[in-house]
């Protein structure tokens, strides 16, 4: 199969989707979580005490920062952020010097924060839910986007950091 349709000018090693799939699999998991959280309740399992509420508080927080830190790497180094649009330079600094995907991490830890605030435990399946189908459906994507974009600069950079954590 050619890079480029002749009907379109979209090359796919321009662009990992043609779907920004993760805004739309945050809603897809949050809306059930919450219309879950009153329709079925579960019962917070664990402790409910100071420290596990700071605990399960401070991973939203952290997620708020991480989510912040990554984007305004991401803009520093004049890339996109849109999960549908193709990346102009490979970032490996700031917090992508550890993570690949520091921005769907992020999102990850909010939901868990936000689990622990609400103790609606619907948002920690949401956040596990939102995991795997952004793994499948943007993060391989994405991986094979950069590798097409980027070659052996890419795999070098895959080889020494973690997809998630």
């Amino acid at each position: 199969m050619p890079a480029e349709d002749s009907n379109t000018s979209f090359d796919i090693a321009e662009r990992p989707s043609q779907v920004p799939w993760p805004p739309i699999l945050l809603v897809a998991v949050i809306v059930p979580a919450i219309a879950l959280g009153y329709l079925a309740p579960l019962t917070w399992p664990g402790l409910d005490d100071t420290a596990a509420r700071l605990i399960g508080r401070g991973i939203g927080v952290a997620g708020i920062a991480l989510l912040i830190w990554a984007i305004l790497t991401l803009r520093r180094h004049g890339t996109t952020v849109l999960p549908d649009a193709g990346a102009t330079s490979l970032v490996t600094s700031g917090p992508y010097r550890r993570f690949r995907n520091p921005i769907y991490l992020a999102d990850a830890m909010i939901l868990l924060g936000a689990a622990e605030l609400t103790k609606n435990v619907w948002l920690v399946v949401a956040a596990a839910l939102f995991a795997a189908l952004v793994t499948w459906l943007a993060i391989l994507p994405e991986e094979r986007h950069l590798e097409r974009k980027f070659g052996q600069a890419y795999l070098d950079y895959k080889a020494k950091s973690r997809r998630w954590i």
